[in-house]
């Protein structure tokens, strides 16, 4: 009760003679200056979206044509052939300056019509991806003539949001072309027999069914910004009904070798105060877009922050509010309410490392059913639903959780101790990733678009949700935190963070609830069900430290295409055959892609193995380079819109919509993914050197299985094409790949998953 006294501005108590109003001018103050910052962040947000709005120009550019336009006619000449006598024609006749005023107006639109002509042909420029497939070393004139244009058409320094208009919509494929595509890929996973079926039921579609569906998918291309990924979202996330824990959720390392302080409190203060910068810098554009020759859609990075997935029995909902003063902390089963902002400006690392020990201090214990409330996120999506509208729609218990729901992100403090440490390091970071995937079902809000996990040792990690944003983008903002946290924020010599402490802090607010006796039924149900899930996954990190990407680099073949060959022999050595295998690409060359799926298992790459594994040494350079070169191009198609899954994908929803039935799309959709990959690239923001600082290296994340299949037969593997760099001159390509298939082979010989 003392608590909410301190929230609120002024007190009052009602007397014979009146109310007696009792003011705190300190409280008032405080509610004036977080006005006043909300104030800023829109004025900010509106010159941004100005500035965006008019890209590749600039705002300034326009009293440059305007003076242009009346220097010319100071000349006495027409730049606009007669249209500003026209305007001023259609002005009121009471106007004084008439000519002025209609040249302004002229001048505008011309300056509008100069803007989106730019626009257009810049679109155009970011169309065309022959430079992807053109051989290292070799550009061809038609690349440089390219590339100059764009340098000409693109603006000057650019915000975050300022390619989102220039960017090209994702096209769709030829049903023929992706049919095509479809059976060369699954040619080495069939027999005979089953290749020719499946060509039949391919032919049958092409020419049947597939036009028709086609069609409609165009239309939604014409009209939408992207015609996959709002039903990527929805249907492949957000409709799903089991646990979105293991099954979506994935997480990310801290360091390997380096634990900047051994203080839980001082770590949290640090990765807490370096999240902050980020989500301000986010805020202002003032995070460079990412380039890939050519620009990245950045519409993922609008909801990384006050983002929280709502369940329903049917089908969940992303919210996404504008912005959030606090975060949820979680610590020894109760909930807490730290706010990050006092007096209008942001808490520094030290206060919130005061604050964090404030939490850690607090010797109060959890209510009936608080411990583990956060289960309810971890379990079946249909239970949560019904329990949040039965029990937490109104309320103390709507309160809290609406507090956990709209905050900036969630916080866990937990008691263990994790890392790549002790006399088995192998083993504790087995743990230490599976204690990020999972953690002990009820101590993660989930449903958070990231939680922040700080250990008693002072490491620390993150869980995300998938629904909203792919793991590129929480790699991006996880290598900021990090090397701000090591680098720029630093800590004293006793380990604690730096920065002084204003005495006038209000303590971080405990969350209250009222859970009846049903409801904790329930949290023990979904608890039991998430338990289950996370005991059913094995789980094995692999750092290798033989060799990394610049060993491989200096072979000339891509490390991505070299770790897929790999995982390719490994599990043909352990199972004695190939598999469906799944890695995932990213679309944002264009606008709001997401990701599209490389069938890195081709027909290359198994003549490759079966010729290594047959003894045919003096054929195996040649095979696995073309192997190599394959996986590059499929990587490179998936990349620019050629992909296969996600055009089959969106096909066969479709069909469902119309209520037609394809035997083709019905087997292709029903096909087993046993083997899933992914990678993630670090060194994305230009902090600190990865070479010079090979200490400061991470394994990056990881995700579980994406589906229950049994016989123990999923193996799931997400690595960093950084790997641990060591420098070695020279090393046979094929030792390389047979050490690491051997090693991966050796981790995963009996495990549901790696």
């Amino acid at each position: 009760m003392a608590e909410a006294h301190q929230a609120v501005a002024f007190q009052f108590t009602i007397t014979p003679e009146g109310i007696d109003l009792q003011l705190s001018h300190q409280a008032l103050r405080q509610v004036y200056l977080s006005g006043l910052r909300s104030w800023k962040k829109r004025v900010t947000r509106l010159k941004n979206n100005v500035i965006t709005g008019v890209y590749p120009a600039s705002p300034s550019s326009w009293l440059f044509v305007v003076i242009a336009i009346l220097a010319t006619m100071y000349t006495r000449s027409d730049p606009s052939m007669g249209l500003i006598a026209k305007i001023q024609e259609h002005l009121p006749v009471g106007i004084q300056c008439r000519t002025v005023v209609s040249a302004v107006l002229f001048s505008t639109l011309l300056w509008f019509s100069l803007i989106f002509t730019m626009r257009l042909c810049l679109k155009q420029l970011l169309s065309y991806h022959g430079w992807m497939f053109e051989q290292h070393g070799k550009v061809s004139n038609t690349t440089k003539i390219w590339a100059a244009m764009v340098r000409i058409f693109s603006g000057r320094q650019p915000l975050l949001y300022s390619y989102q208009g220039s960017l090209p919509n994702l096209p769709v494929p030829a049903v023929k072309d992706t049919v095509k595509r479809y059976l060369e890929s699954a040619r080495p996973l069939m027999s005979d027999s089953e290749y020719e079926r499946m060509t039949t039921l391919a032919k049958e579609f092409e020419s049947s069914l597939g036009n028709r569906l086609q069609w409609y998918l165009k239309l939604k291309a014409m009209w939408a910004s992207n015609y996959v990924s709002d039903w990527w979202e929805e249907y492949v996330y957000l409709r799903g009904r089991g646990p979105i824990m293991v099954n979506s959720n994935y997480y990310g390392m801290d360091f390997l070798y380096v634990t900047p302080t051994p203080i839980q409190a001082a770590r949290a203060g640090n990765t807490l105060h370096a999240c902050l910068l980020y989500r301000r810098k986010l805020n202002r554009e003032e995070i460079k877009p990412v380039i890939l020759n050519v620009p990245l859609c950045a519409a993922q990075c609008e909801r990384i922050f006050n983002t929280t997935r709502i369940p329903g029995e049917e089908t969940d909902s992303l919210i996404h509010w504008q912005d959030s003063e606090y975060v949820a902390v979680f610590h020894r089963g109760r909930y807490f309410r730290l706010w990050l902002y006092h007096a209008g400006r942001m808490l520094s690392p030290r206060e919130i490392e005061q604050q964090i020990q404030r939490i850690m201090d607090n010797p109060s214990p959890p209510v009936p059913g608080e411990a583990k409330l956060g289960a309810l996120t971890a379990g079946d999506r249909i239970p949560w639903a019904q329990a949040r509208k039965e029990f937490f729609s109104s309320g103390v218990n709507k309160r809290s959780l609406d507090c956990i729901e709209k905050a900036a992100f969630f916080v866990t403090l937990d008691d263990d101790e994790q890392g790549m440490r002790g006399d088995d390091p192998a083993g504790n970071l087995d743990r230490y990733a599976k204690s990020l995937l999972h953690g002990k079902c009820y101590d993660r809000w989930f449903d958070k678009s990231f939680t922040v996990v700080v250990y008693k040792n002072g490491k620390n990690g993150l869980s995300a949700e998938h629904s909203w944003a792919d793991a590129p983008i929480m790699a991006h903002v996880w290598e900021y935190v990090m090397t701000t946290d090591s680098f720029q924020l630093g800590y004293t010599e006793e380990g604690h963070c730096k920065g002084d402490v204003a005495s006038s802090l209000p303590p971080p607010t405990r969350l209250t609830w009222d859970i009846p006796a049903e409801c904790q039924e329930r949290i023990e149900r979904s608890l039991a069900v998430a338990q289950a899930l996370a005991d059913d996954v094995d789980f094995h990190v692999l750092p290798i430290q033989e060799f990394g990407k610049g060993a491989i680099k200096k072979c000339k073949i891509s490390p991505d295409a070299f770790i897929q060959i790999a995982l390719q022999l490994a599990y043909y050595r352990n199972r004695g055959t190939f598999s469906l295998t799944y890695e995932a690409s990213m679309t944002r060359l264009f606008r709001e892609g997401r990701t599209e799926t490389v069938r890195s298992c081709t027909s290359e790459s198994c003549a490759f193995i079966r010729a290594l594994e047959g003894g045919e040494v003096t054929t195996c350079r040649h095979l696995f380079r073309t192997a190599a070169e394959k996986h590059q191009h499929l990587y490179r198609m998936a990349m620019t819109g050629g992909g296969i899954d996600r055009h089959l994908f969106c096909l066969y929803i479709v069909s469902k919509y119309l209520g037609e039935e394809s035997p083709f799309l019905n087997k292709v959709l029903s096909e087993t993914w046993r083997l899933s990959t992914s990678q993630t690239p670090l060194q994305q923001v230009e902090l600190f050197d990865f070479v010079n600082h090979p200490e400061y290296t991470t394994c990056g994340g990881g995700f579980g299985p994406v589906r229950n299949i049994h016989a123990n037969s999923q193996i799931n593997f997400f690595f960093c094409v950084h790997f641990i760099y060591f420098h070695l001159c020279a090393l046979d390509r094929l030792q390389m790949m047979v050490t690491a298939s051997q090693n991966i082979n050796k981790n995963y010989n009996s495990t549901d998953s790696v």
